[in-house]
């Protein structure tokens, strides 16, 4: 049996902003991220996780 596993790393940086509400605050991060302001890089690694599932057969499969 063969499967396909997907790997997710997952990268968390904290910072501050000020802002009117909670979504302000959000959409202005997001911008500063899309400009390049943050990077995040294995520092900023905070977990993984696997995920396999059964890989459908094929033909190739059946003539093995």
């Amino acid at each position: 049996m063969r499967y396909k596993v997907t790997i997710t790393e997952t990268l968390e940086m904290e910072v501050e902003v000020n802002a009117k509400s909670r979504a302000e605050a959000e959409q202005k991060i997001e911008v500063r991220w899309h400009n390049g302001e943050y990077i995040l890089d294995a520092e900023c690694f905070s977990g993984v996780e696997f995920c396999a599932k059964e890989r459908s057969r094929d033909r190739e499969d059946y003539e093995r």
